[in-house]
């Protein structure tokens, strides 16, 4: 009866978020940091959103596609931007077990957004090198739209169950964190009954949504590469190749932490609490900030745009 109310206490009480495992007093140092990433990522994902919309000639589905993707990555920052802004820059790492909830749901729903976005971007990719000819009458803007709200409500569906799977847990233990937002895997170690539900649903969904996407779009470079080798000339397949490049890093950007974080969750937990926290934050931080400095330097019509737009700016002033 007692663990009964307690638990019941708990899952209406709060957690307490972890800042620099064991060093506390230099949270103040990463504020300016994690602000500077944060401010990266808004101006980076920004400057790609206004420079597609202002410019027509960027009208076309693989730019579509990156606004989406733009999107994504600026919804997953504003999905941990308030709780790690709460302990790096105001020192409140408690955070109400609802608003983490909430939280945790948006974080995992705009990852697996990501996810099928990426998927998406594969598509395109096969069909402009598979079918050039026929590449903006097979993505028209109809298309475009219902691929985007499938991934969207893929994500829904997917994520929705999460926060009722954690919420019927009871929390008799510690409420500390081991991070600075709130992860499904990260609370759900807190509770003390079995987590044995929650374990395989997180499992479930690894596998038959973001393991199923990266196959996907492996499977999709390999019929990309198939075709780009039936190309007779050599600079015809370079050039193909080279429309990729961009795909190909936001793809490894994305996949690579994660696979990291799921190992050192999985298996790392003899290791330092810092690599932890590292890991994490990298796997949330990275890809939003990275992603639009990757689209300017690797495609030369988003660079040549930004670099016109800058120069007008200038003379104006």
């Amino acid at each position: 009866m007692t663990m009964n109310s307690n638990a019941s206490q708990a899952n209406h009480h709060s957690f307490i978020l972890t800042g620099i495992p064991g060093m506390p007093d230099k949270n103040a140092w990463m504020a300016f940091p994690l602000g500077f990433l944060y401010t990266l990522t808004l101006l980076g994902n920004g400057t790609i959103l206004v420079v597609i919309k202002v410019d027509e000639s960027l009208h076309e589905p693989m730019y579509y596609f990156l606004s989406i993707l733009a999107l994504t990555d600026i919804s997953l920052s504003m999905s941990t931007l308030p709780s790690m802004l709460s302990i790096f820059w105001f020192n409140a790492p408690e955070i109400p077990f609802n608003a983490c909830i909430t939280q945790m749901f948006f974080i995992h729903g705009f990852g697996v957004v990501e996810s099928g976005v990426l998927v998406s971007m594969a598509f395109d990719r096969f069909v402009a090198i598979r079918d050039p000819l026929r590449y903006a009458s097979v993505l028209t803007h109809g298309i475009i739209g219902k691929i985007g709200i499938t991934v969207l409500i893929r994500a829904i569906c997917v994520v929705f169950p999460v926060p009722f799977l954690i919420k019927r847990l009871p929390f008799c233990h510690s409420n500390v964190l081991s991070h600075s937002y709130c992860l499904h895997q990260d609370a759900m170690r807190l509770a003390c009954a079995s987590t044995r539900i929650n374990s395989l649903y997180g499992l479930i969904i690894v596998i038959f949504t973001l393991g199923l996407d990266a196959l996907i779009i492996l499977f999709s470079y390999v019929l990309i590469l198939k075709t780009v080798l039936g190309i007779a000339s050599r600079d015809e397949r370079l050039k193909a190749l080279n429309t990729c490049l961009s795909h190909i890093c936001a793809v490894l950007l994305f996949y690579i932490p994660l696979i990291g974080v799921t190992m050192i969750h999985r298996f790392g937990k003899h290791l330092s609490p810092v690599v932890h926290t590292l890991m994490a934050n990298i796997y949330l931080l990275l890809p939003p900030v990275l992603n639009p400095i990757v689209y300017s330097v690797k495609t030369k019509q988003i660079r040549r745009r930004i670099i016109n737009m800058f120069q007008r700016k200038m003379n104006w002033t």
